[in-house]
């Protein structure tokens, strides 16, 4: 038995006070009305209405269930509404996960803008360097950068653009060691690649001059995962390294770094937006993404601009 279409049947007949009324307004028959209440009854071992040929008059426990019917009907119809609402209009609260270096660049700046077209919606980021489960760890979406195709999942992937990294040092350490001008020049140098899942630690993938080209890595002294500690340790005078051009436009621009090797850069990373469902897409993740995919190309254009 359905309960609760059973209980708005109920609910029907004592409005109407008419078997045949309430099937007229439920579209459909007088029988099937009569035979749902009948099952009610049998379910709660109670009589709820009393019938005669004339007319339909509730007992006292149906007068007391249809209070208790009235009040969760409500409640049911009022979630129902504000289910199909969070389809139609975006609100409420919005979990996004993204990489540190992704999150602090390109994501912030896009709630920032998303936030002053959608007040309705609060957003609560979380950077980090692992790769989340979103469903298990509750997040709406995630933001991730792949050298590689995404692997084989049931999250919906919209393509948001590329990113690229540069090698960087800071004037004090190329004084004293000497700028490389060659790939070979650069392996008599401390050479740091951040620390990743995305990138390998031993070598350097690069594009340049020559098309595609492996520079193996010596073991490091220090790694670190997040592309901003990176940046400290290369503007103290650490060695060369290699960081999001997001991440090294300041140093760069201030000179507090200079870019080593221009006529190259690493490899290219794709960004995605990664979701659950297509089906029944809540609003505020559906207008975030669309967001992000418009607001996203400005900002990477700039990004590849730099790069020359």
């Amino acid at each position: 038995m359905d309960t609760l279409s059973s209980m708005r049947m109920f609910s029907r007949v004592a409005e109407e006070g008419s078997f045949t009324a309430a099937a007229q307004r439920m579209n459909t028959s007088t029988a099937a009305t009569s035979r749902a209440i009948a099952s009610l009854e049998a379910h709660l071992k109670a009589r709820l209405l009393h019938r005669s040929t004339r007319r339909v008059i509730l007992t006292e426990a149906g007068r007391r269930y249809l209070q208790r019917c009235e009040q969760i009907l409500a409640c049911v119809d009022q979630a129902e509404a504000e289910a199909a609402d969070a389809r139609l209009r975006p609100a409420g609260h919005l979990r996004i996960h993204a990489s540190t270096s992704l999150g602090q660049s390109y994501v912030v700046p896009a709630i920032v803008h998303y936030q002053e077209q959608h007040p309705t919606v609060s957003i609560d980021l979380t950077l980090s360097q692992h790769t989340p489960d979103i469903i298990d760890e509750g997040y709406d979406l995630t933001v991730q950068a792949t050298i590689a195709d995404l692997p084989d999942s049931s999250l919906v992937a919209q393509r948001l653009g590329t990113v690229h990294s540069v090698l960087c040092a800071s004037p004090r350490y190329l004084n004293e060691h000497g700028t490389p001008r060659t790939l070979e020049e650069l392996s008599r140098h401390r050479c740091y690649q951040l620390v990743s899942t995305i990138f390998p630690r031993d070598s350097w993938r690069f594009e340049g001059p020559n098309g595609i080209e492996t520079f193996p890595l010596p073991k490091a002294d220090f790694g670190v995962n997040v592309a901003g500690a990176l940046a400290v340790a290369l503007c103290e005078g650490m060695g060369i390294g290699a960081l999001p051009m997001s991440t090294a436009r300041a140093a760069l621009t201030s000179g507090v770094l200079v870019r080593v090797l221009p006529e190259y850069r690493l490899q290219s990373l794709t960004l995605h937006a990664l979701y659950p469902s297509r089906q029944y897409l809540n609003a505020k993740v559906k207008t975030f993404v669309e967001f992000i995919k418009d607001f996203f190309p400005s900002i990477l254009e700039s990004d590849a601009a730099d790069l020359g």
